[in-house]
Order: C-alpha cells, then sequence, then structure tokens
C-alpha cells in the first residue's frame, strides 16, 4: 500500500499478529464440520453427565404466567435407546422447526427481488451522488449501515462505490472503500429499519431461552431503539476515524484509479420514483392494518406488539417492503418484463441460500440436542452460580460477554452460526441472574459486529482486498487490517460506551423489551 505508514516496525508487528490469526482461523474446520463435533460432543457429554448424575436446581420463570417455581433439572443421555431413536425419528423435524430457516428464506425472497431489479444499487447510488462534498464520508458511512437491510449487497455495492466516491472528490480511494466498508461490516447490526438478521437473531434468542423459561417470545423489534440510535453512533464515530485517522495516515493519493461513477438514467430515475410510491402506499396499507383501534393485525388485547399478527407476520411485512418497490423499480426501468422475471429473481434468491441451508442443517441438530440433553440448563445454572460467587453479575460481566463475543468474530464469521453456539449458554445463564434475552443478544450484537472488519475469516474480506487493489497493487489483507484497526477499536470502545449508558440509566432496548425480566 502508498500509505505514509508512520513505521515499518510497527507495520511488521502488526503483520505478525495477522500472521498467527491466520495460522489459527484456518485451522479450523469449516462452520459444517464445527457443527457436526459439537453435536457429537453433546450426545458424548450428555451420556458422561447422566452417568454422573449431574443435575441443578432453579428458580424457573414462566412467562406466560410470570410465576416463579422451583424445579431440579438433570442431564439426559442420549446414548440411549430412546435417546438414538429421537436423533434419527426427529432430524428432518429439527430442521423444519429452526426458528431462523423460515425467517431468513421469507426475507430473502422480497430482498433477492429488489436487488436482482437493481432497486438496491440504484438506491445506493442515488443516495451518494446527491451529497454535499462536506457530507460525503458521513453519507458514506451511513449508507454502509443501512445497506445492510439487504444483506450482503453493501460489501459488493457500496464498498467499490465509496472508493468511486472519494476518487471523484480527489481523496483517497482506499479511505472511500474504508469508509464504505466499516458502515457496512462494522456497523452491521445498526440500522433505523428491521432487517433479516433482527427475526434470525431473535429465533435463536427465543429457542435459548425458552430452555429456562418455556414460552418466552422474543420479539424482532428486541433490540430496535438501540439500533436505531447506534445508526448515528457508528456514522459520527466512523466519519471521524476517517478523516482525523485514515485518510491522514493514507496521504495524498498518486495512483492511477479511474473514476467511473455512473449518474443515474431516466429510467433509473423514474424506477425510484415508482418504487417510492409504492413502498409509501405499502406502508399506508400496513398502517391502516396496524394502529387503529381495532386493527386486523392488532392482538385481541389491542396491542401492536405483544402477541399480534403484525408481530407474528413480520418477516413477510419486511419481505413486502422490497417486493413491492422492487417489482415497481423493475416495471418502470425496463428490468421487469413480466411475472416471470419476478419468479426468476426470488428463484435466483433462494439459490444463493444453498450453503446456508446445509448450515441451518446441521446448527438445528445441535441446538436441539443441546436442549433434550439439559445441558444448556445446567450449564446456564452452573454459571449464574458461579457469577453470584464472584460477584461479577453486573458490568463487568456484560462488557466480558461483548468482549468474547468479539474474540469469537475472527474465527467464525457467520453471526447466526456464533450465536446458535452461544445463546443455549449465554441467554439462560443471564437470564438466571436478571437480565432479560433480548438484552443479552444486544450485548451479543455489538462485540459480533465490531471485529468483522479486521478478520481475514469474514467472508467478503477477499473481495475487499481485490477492490482495493485496483487503487493499489500492493495492497494485502496486512494492509487492509491495518487500516480498518482504528474503526474496529473506536466502534468497540463508543458502541459499548453507549452500551454502559442504556444499562445505568435502564432505558428500553426496544418495543415492549426491556433490559431486566
Amino acid at each position: 500500500m502508498s500509505a505514509n505508514v508512520s513505521s515499518t516496525k510497527k507495520r511488521g508487528l502488526f503483520n505478525r499478529f495477522l500472521d498467527v490469526i491466520e495460522v489459527v482461523g484456518n485451522k479450523l474446520p469449516h462452520p459444517v464440520t464445527l457443527f457436526v463435533i459439537f453435536s457429537l460432543a453433546v450426545v458424548v457429554i450428555s451420556a458422561m453427565a447422566a452417568k454422573a448424575g449431574v443435575s441443578v436446581e432453579f428458580d424457573r420463570i414462566n412467562a406466560a404466567t410470570g410465576e416463579t417455581t422451583r424445579d431440579t433439572v438433570a442431564a439426559v443421555s442420549l446414548l440411549t435407546k430412546a435417546g438414538i431413536r429421537q436423533i434419527f425419528s426427529d432430524a428432518v423435524k429439527n430442521f423444519t422447526g429452526f426458528a431462523p430457516l423460515g425467517t431468513v428464506l421469507v426475507a430473502m425472497l422480497g430482498v433477492g427481488v429488489a436487488e436482482g431489479t437493481g432497486l438496491v444499487q440504484a438506491a445506493l447510488r442515488k443516495l451518494v451522488l446527491s451529497t454535499p462534498k462536506r457530507l460525503i464520508t458521513a453519507v458514506v458511512v451511513f449508507a454502509g449501515v443501512m445497506s445492510n437491510i439487504a444483506s450482503d449487497a453493501g460489501y459488493v455495492v457500496l464498498v467499490p462505490l465509496g472508493a468511486l466516491i472519494f476518487l471523484s472528490f480527489k481523496r483517497h480511494p482506499l479511505a472511500g472503500l474504508a469508509a464504505a466498508f466499516a458502515g457496512v461490516s462494522g456497523g452491521f447490526s445498526a440500522n433505523l429499519l428491521l432487517g433479516s438478521l433482527d427475526p434470525l437473531l431473535g429465533g435463536i434468542s427465543q429457542q435459548a431461552a425458552q430452555m429456562y423459561s418455556p414460552g418466552y417470545v422474543v420479539e424482532p423489534t428486541a433490540n430496535w431503539y438501540f439500533m436505531i440510535v447506534s445508526t448515528f453512533l457508528i456514522t459520527i464515530v466512523g466519519t471521524f476515524v476517517t478523516e482525523k485517522i485514515v485518510e491522514p495516515r493514507l496521504g495524498k493519493y498518486e495512483g492511477e484509479g479511474v473514476v467511473e461513477i455512473e449518474q443515474l438514467t431516466q429510467k433509473e430515475k423514474t424506477g425510484l420514483t415508482y418504487a417510492l410510491i409504492s413502498l409509501l402506499v405499502y406502508v399506508a396499507i400496513m398502517l391502516f392494518l396496524t394502529v387503529p383501534e381495532g386493527a386486523i393485525l392488532k392482538s385481541d388485547a389491542g396491542k401492536i406488539i405483544s402477541g399480534s399478527a403484525f408481530m407474528a407476520g413480520i418477516v413477510p411485512i419486511i419481505a413486502g417492503m422490497f417486493l413491492i418497490p422492487g417489482v415497481a423499480y423493475g416495471i418502470a426501468a425496463g428490468t421487469v418484463k413480466n411475472d416471470k422475471d419476478v419468479a426468476a429473481q426470488m428463484g435466483k434468491a433462494m439459490s444463493s441460500m444453498g450453503g446456508y441451508l446445509v448450515l441451518a442443517f446441521v446448527a438445528s441438530q445441535f441446538v436441539a440436542y443441546f436442549g433434550w440433553s439439559n445441558l444448556g440448563t445446567i450449564l446456564a445454572v452452573k454459571g449464574a452460580n458461579f457469577l453470584e460467587a464472584t460477584n461479577m453479575t453486573g458490568l463487568p460481566m456484560l462488557i466480558g460477554f461483548i468482549l468474547v463475543s468479539g474474540f469469537i468474530n475472527l474465527f467464525i464469521g457467520s453471526a447466526s452460526a456464533k450465536w446458535a453456539i452461544m445463546a443455549p449458554v449465554f441467554v439462560p445463564m443471564l437470564m438466571a441472574v436478571g437480565y432479560s434475552p433480548e438484552f443479552t443478544q444486544l450485548a451479543y450484537r455489538i462485540g459480533d459486529s465490531t471485529t468483522n472488519i479486521i478478520t481475514p475469516l469474514m467472508a467478503y474480506f477477499a473481495v475487499i482486498v481485490a477492490f482495493a487493489q485496483k487503487y493499489d497493487k500492493k495492497t494485502g489483507i496486512g494492509s487492509i487490517i491495518s487500516v480498518m484497526i482504528p474503526y474496529s477499536v473506536m466502534f468497540l470502545l463508543s458502541w459499548t460506551a453507549l452500551f454502559i449508558l442504556w444499562f445505568v440509566f435502564k432505558l428500553p432496548i426496544g418495543p415492549e423489551a426491556s433490559i431486566y425480566l
């Protein structure tokens, strides 16, 4: 990288550290293999725990009645005749009943149409190209944060676009690339709107919570209030790091990059207008079905959130927010000729989910085995007892959990894969000391997001390196990580500070979602 790096020695030290991370990371098996190993380990450990007579007593909260009862839970062996039968007979049910599976697939039907028709790409270009020069950094970071609604579109659309935007303003293109990458990946859990990640993580949290409190429900909106504020925090911090740390370090760009930013065509402009109109009509219809007294999508008790059809159907509603504007855009822009084109885009979106389906199958078996064995409940109660014994049940413990989440993220990139492993242990554990599953999930999302941008094991990291090499052929993994470390550190510190403030003032973290049970 032709940057004004302050010290070759420092860069060498960093690269040696990176080499260690790469070696350790490369020795890990594929996430699918990891879940197979974890599942087998649960089966064996369950037999050992049951033979040893492991059991715990604890106070369980009934989510439906609010009553507390004293329960005794013992380890159940999965190597018995009944256990082996259940492993085989329930394998399909485990998969089809895996909470995140349907949410992701349904959401991707709408997102796939919006991406396939060109709506997502055109909307992002419109956002960044119509911004004043002094606000361009903030808008690139903000657009990156918002782009995660459309799954991974931001990585392949906004990151290279960020470099082109900066270059067009005679600024270092790698700074623009870094700003966009920081927003897309470092701010992955922040957003003003609900995306596919919210019901995905919420479904896993709900399954984990029900190990401790049967019937407990975690809504997709569980972290919404916190994430709305986080969007502005990440935008401000990302802008500061870009302009005050990254750009000065990179210095003046002297490469030969070619600016190829394309203005929106008239068809694209018309398409965006149609998409906006259709979105407003769709939102108006949803408000009519949700807000008035006696609205169809309200619960029988008249609530919009708790027990309502609106929340039960939030995933298809989110899909519709992408599907309908996507179709409207496609018709106006000429990318949709008939219904076959829409169906083809949906099929294309589903075809890209093959890897996720495989991962979901093995993850669902692991989660099921963990629940059947009662190991999650036992670990949670014993872990809670340990935390109580150390008196580390407040902020130090929660901050430690954020750091642990961030560290694990360096080696396992998938947010859902990590949470499927961590949630069955930590959600019940923290419920046992009074913290809600929604709050535990919130802490996890902070750690999970902030280290995305510095791990070479992140799925799109190699793509980011390739984008950067267009402007500096010497750019490598170490170069990118050295640029992204300031974002990672500042995001972690500022986001944790916001988390602490939320905790101190006991603010609601989402609609009808609080810090404590």
